[in-house]
């Protein structure tokens, strides 16, 4: 089974994905934010670097796809090839970081992938305001995300939005987190892991709204 966790850039998917692998003894598989080689030189420069770096991204990703299809286990994943795409490089395309040209490359290379992958069998949306998403940001210190404007933030939460309420096909589970802090509130990590043991294993009978 493959469980993604998305939502935007500070919005908490990295630590859920942590926290549900160990609460349901589930595989993580994590963002190799930390390894992309362009990443710095990107947030420097990103008309000139973004096509490098979702390239590079996409790569692993597929990658990750076909780890998880083959693996047995059940995996949770730290954002989705699906994001990466329809939220990134989508909006990297519109801001003028990535030309036509390599915007066709990239989407004719992602479409011929797609027809060896499927969609994970939940997908769980942690949606947040860009308050809370720049707190965050500006609370984990990283250097190259220092760089990041409100503009830029504001865009990528909007094509959330669209990605997650028309286009894609999946199931999903909404979360608000502005006001949450799962990591150290076990009764706000309760409220997720209640709302997935329902969509998952069907244990309690009563209809659950699908946003909290």
């Amino acid at each position: 089974m493959h469980i993604g966790i998305a939502g935007n850039i500070g919005s908490g998917k990295t630590t859920l994905t942590r926290m549900l692998s160990e609460h349901y003894g589930w595989t993580p598989k994590y963002e190799a934010v930390t390894y992309n080689p362009y990443i710095e030189d990107y947030y420097k420069d990103l008309r000139r670097w973004a096509f490098n770096v979702e390239i590079y991204y996409l790569e692993h990703r597929f990658n990750d796809l076909l780890e998880i299809e083959r693996s047995k286990e059940t995996i949770v994943q730290d954002r989705t090839i699906f994001e990466g795409v329809y939220i990134f490089v989508a909006n990297n395309h519109d801001l003028g970081n990535m030309s036509d040209r390599d915007y066709e490359t990239y989407m004719y290379l992602f479409n011929s992938m797609m027809s060896t992958v499927k969609l994970p069998d939940l997908l769980i949306y942690l949606r947040s305001s860009v308050p809370h998403l720049v707190y965050q940001v500006e609370k984990r210190g990283r250097e190259y995300e220092k760089s990041m404007t409100l503009d830029y933030l504001k865009g990528l939460n909007d094509r959330y939005e669209k990605f997650i309420n028309e286009d894609y096909k999946g199931k999903v589970l909404t979360f608000d987190v502005d006001d949450m802090d799962f990591e150290n509130n076990p009764d706000d990590f309760a409220k997720i892991t209640d709302r997935i043991d329902s969509e998952l294993y069907g244990l309690f009978p009563e209809k659950i709204e699908n946003n909290i």
